[in-house]
């Protein structure tokens, strides 16, 4: 996080406005996925505000272990699960489970 600062007659203000990086947006948005429902690599890159940016979503949320950023919920835009981290099968189990899968 990168914080923004100003500089007026010999001193250096912080504001306490932040510039979250593109991870840090895709994280947030992820965050906000609810139980049941998924967001695609495509769409979550462009509420992330890089709409090309799908590849680079994916390489992020691979990443992730943090068990509080649900990355099971991001799926391909063709309907197909995609890569986990932890695995296809430990995606399709937790999707099961939330009810968006049968």
């Amino acid at each position: 996080m990168q914080t923004l600062g100003h500089f007026r007659s010999g001193g250096f203000l912080f504001y306490s406005i932040y510039m979250l990086t593109f991870k840090e947006k895709v994280y947030a948005v992820v965050r906000k996925i609810p139980k049941g429902k998924v967001l695609t690599y495509q769409e979550l890159a462009r509420r992330a505000g890089k709409p090309k940016a799908y590849r680079a979503v994916g390489n992020i949320l691979n990443k992730n272990f943090d068990p509080k950023i649900p990355c099971h919920r991001v799926i391909r835009s063709d309907g197909k699960l995609g890569g986990y981290n932890r695995g296809e099968k430990a995606k399709l189990s937790k999707l099961k489970a939330e009810g968006y899968l049968k």
